[in-house]
């Protein structure tokens, strides 16, 4: 669910090489070589905002495309805007996008890989399946209002990362573009093959933004997370599967206001998030700006976020938890098959789109 990003508060330092935890199964050797950097003890450099807002040009990735009108939480089909266009090499795209991954190694953890998947995530968690409205169809964070959401703040870097792929593949949708990035992360970082194709077309102007509050809210209860996914389609074990992805990552202090990561790699895809939220002692702590987290009584530099606690003691939630803790192939499936529907949401596929199934580039 990526709800978060903010400054380490905790004072005690870990070395960068940290070693994983032996409950982590590792299966790739990408994975391996990720697993045994563990995490940065120093604030980001500040070179711009992170994690789960791009510049206001976009091209259509589609000879002919419509995007959404948005007013009155209506979608009516607007012009078809035609343009020249090219095929584009998405193979070629997303291997540029993983050699990028790991060019700054002074980047949080030394990867852009978890901000990418922020990015993939809250550009498409906006959809409503009511009003047919959000999603990442359009890529509207480009756009003032939806680029300056509080749950956005951070993506920045990740969008101004990707405008360099942009400037060398014009004819990639931005929406495209962000979706892939996400998949790639995750596959670069250890995770499971993710089926991805091509169809978003952007959105031209800001009044196609969605409102603010569709994203969850870290504070809030375990209803508020169903509210939230269930107005995207999503059941309760969909909705663990892909709070999964926040083994990738960390908090920050001046972006969601928490800190920290969620576990000891944090540029590694594994179900390792699961096994933390289940079987470790959680203890809060209140952080510097006057708000509070949970963090590992046994090492508070990792931590969980108020509303991950609310969801473990949730009968429902729980099992899910329970069940991806012990069975990571379980967890990559179900993973898989969410993700694809959360990146898909919107999206308006003529049905004779080729479906990628990428090749990691350290196998």
């Amino acid at each position: 669910m990526v709800l978060s990003s903010l400054r380490p508060v905790a004072t005690r330092h870990l070395p960068r090489a940290m070693a994983l935890s032996t409950r982590t199964t590792v299966r790739t050797p990408a994975a391996f070589a990720q697993a045994r950097r563990g995490f940065a003890t120093e604030a980001p450099k500040k070179s711009g905002n992170n994690v789960l807002l791009f510049l206001g040009l976009a091209a259509l990735g589609g000879a002919g495309g419509y995007y959404y009108h948005n007013s009155n939480q209506s979608v009516k089909k607007a012009e078809i805007v035609q343009e020249k266009t090219k095929s584009v090499d998405y193979n070629q795209v997303y291997k540029e996008i993983a050699e990028l991954l790991e060019e700054n190694p002074d980047y949080d953890d030394g990867s852009y890989g978890p901000v990418l998947v922020r990015l993939a995530w809250h550009a498409s968690g906006t959809y409503d399946k009511d009003t047919k409205t959000g999603g990442s169809n359009g890529a509207t964070m480009r756009f003032d209002p939806e680029a300056t959401h509080g749950a956005n703040n951070g993506l920045k870097i990740a969008r101004d990362i990707l405008e360099k792929i942009h400037a060398k593949h014009p004819d990639i949708s931005y929406g495209d573009l962000w979706t892939l990035a996400g998949v790639c992360a995750i596959q670069e970082l250890g995770g499971p093959k993710i089926p991805w194709r091509p169809g978003r077309q952007d959105a031209m102007t800001a009044e196609h933004c969605t409102p603010d509050g569709r994203l969850p809210d870290a504070t809030k209860k375990e209803d508020h997370v169903r509210d939230v996914f269930y107005r995207m389609g999503f059941d309760d074990q969909e909705i663990v599967a892909l709070a999964g992805a926040h083994a990738l990552g960390r908090c920050h202090p001046d972006r969601s206001g928490f800190d920290g990561p969620w576990q000891e790699a944090p540029t590694m895809f594994s179900n390792e998030y699961f096994k933390a939220l289940s079987e470790r002692t959680w203890i809060k702590k209140k952080l510097p700006n006057g708000g509070w987290q949970y963090v590992d009584k046994n090492n508070d530099m990792v931590m969980m976020l108020p509303i991950e606690l609310d969801m473990w003691n949730d009968k429902s939630f729980r099992k899910y938890i329970q069940l991806y803790a012990k069975d990571q192939d379980k967890f990559y499936e179900d993973f898989t098959k969410a993700f694809k529907k959360l990146i898909e949401l919107g999206v308006p596929f003529k049905g004779d789109e080729k479906e990628y199934v990428f090749e990691t580039i350290n196998q």
